[in-house]
């Protein structure tokens, strides 16, 4: 069984199947549908599969297969010219749902032609190996992604007097607040955001403050050295229970120098290919990591990850890709947490998650701690801020 959302939106309930358009969904048996081309929460089940998480983030254009493109060619004209009148009387995508502003001839022959664009993927092209993954990524961006942030310009507003503060008030005036990941943003799997949504991962720390909680504050949850911490792990090696660079400093460098110039040393190292820093190769030995998971054309990352990969930038992605899988699919068990309280993910940075707390569920914190600090390499040390706006977030010690 193949069947199609009509919209995306949360709010905007309707499937095409069998060639017809069904609107009252609950008694839909959902457990025998066999794909789809997007993630959508009506599939509470995980055995429908997902044709776009076959495909790297290629759109239903870019992958429609010659027998169906003359046919997908005139629809998606149609298409673009629907958005495109929508756009001119200025209907709101956000509030309205498609399947309201379209004909339902068109509906039912675009929901058919991209049933059969979907059959046609989940029957030639090989299921990723980590599609259970990609399949939790796509879960919690769309939730994620359905949030409105709650945006308070009147601190910065203040500030108004000033060029770069009006240009950044005058520029978001035309973003959507609302955070909208691309899962296929960089080739390491590390997210981007879309255009026109709030960009949450390139944000100027100046306007942070803007970022309120729709609770009570703002929870992150972020680790000690993350990226030095994978390499640990990826050589094998145990993690030490206290801060990295401390460590690093007593038993990298023989406690010669501060913590700040092992810090430097470190990432000096780290991040130059040429460098030969023996004390630091002897413990995280880079050399046999590269060896491990570079083929001399692409990484293969312990999360089943392929990246091709020149030497020069193999090591850079293989961490940082494995770095950030490691936040992501802590996030997947800590939005499970999560499930069915006030407190949710408001969003994730490249190596933390930033979680919108109710103080009624306070005694989950430590709950969230521990979830987070597991991780495939053992035990990573956490660092926990807390703050009214995210642009107030403090170091904390947590204490219930």
């Amino acid at each position: 069984m193949l069947i199609q959302t009509l919209d995306d939106k949360r709010h905007c309930v309707g499937i095409y199947h069998d060639g017809k358009l069904i609107y009252d969904c609950e008694e839909f048996n959902f457990d025998a549908v066999a794909a789809t081309w997007n993630y959508n929460p009506v599939f509470s089940q995980k055995d429908a599969l997902i044709a776009s998480l076959f495909v790297g983030g290629k759109s239903l254009n870019e992958v429609c297969p010659d027998f169906l493109r003359h046919r997908w060619d005139s629809i998606s004209t149609r298409l673009n010219a629907f958005y495109k009148s929508f756009s001119t009387a200025k209907i709101s995508m956000d509030i309205h749902c498609f399947f309201d502003l379209v004909p339902q001839r068109f509906l039912l022959e675009y929901c058919e032609v991209k049933n059969k664009i979907t059959d046609h993927i989940v029957n030639t092209y090989t299921k990723p190996a980590n599609y259970d993954f990609l399949r939790s990524l796509a879960e919690l961006t769309y939730d994620i992604s359905q949030r409105k942030l709650n945006i308070d310009y009147s601190e910065i507003a203040r500030e108004s007097h000033q060029l770069k503060v009006r240009n950044f008030i005058n520029k978001s005036r035309y973003t959507k607040p609302y955070i909208n990941y691309n899962m296929w943003g960089t080739k390491t799997g590390r997210m981007t955001t879309r255009k026109h949504y709030f960009p949450i991962l390139t944000l100027d720390g100046d306007y942070r403050s803007i970022i309120k909680p729709v609770n009570d504050y703002f929870v992150e949850l972020d680790y000690n050295a993350a990226e030095l911490r994978v390499l640990l792990g990826l050589s094998g090696k145990e993690q030490p229970v206290e801060d990295l660079h401390t460590w690093n400093l007593n038993n990298v460098y023989s406690g010669v120098g501060s913590r700040d110039e092992a810090k430097k040393r470190i990432f000096a190292w780290l991040y130059n290919p040429q460098s030969k820093d023996f004390a630091s190769n002897r413990v995280y030995d880079r050399d046999s990591v590269l060896r491990k998971y570079w083929n001399g054309q692409v990484v293969i990352t312990p999360m089943d990850r392929v990246i091709s990969a020149d030497k020069h930038h193999a090591l850079n992605y293989l961490i940082q890709s494995t770095t950030s899988d490691i936040v992501l699919s802590r996030a997947f068990k800590i939005a499970e947490k999560l499930k069915d309280k006030n407190s949710f993910i408001s969003f994730t940075l490249h190596d933390s998650i930033v979680v919108d707390f109710d103080d009624s569920e306070r005694e989950l914190v430590e709950e969230l701690l521990s979830i987070f600090s597991q991780t495939p390499f053992g035990k990573f040390q956490v660092n926990l801020s807390a703050g009214k706006s995210y642009g107030d977030m403090r170091r904390i010690e947590w204490t219930q």
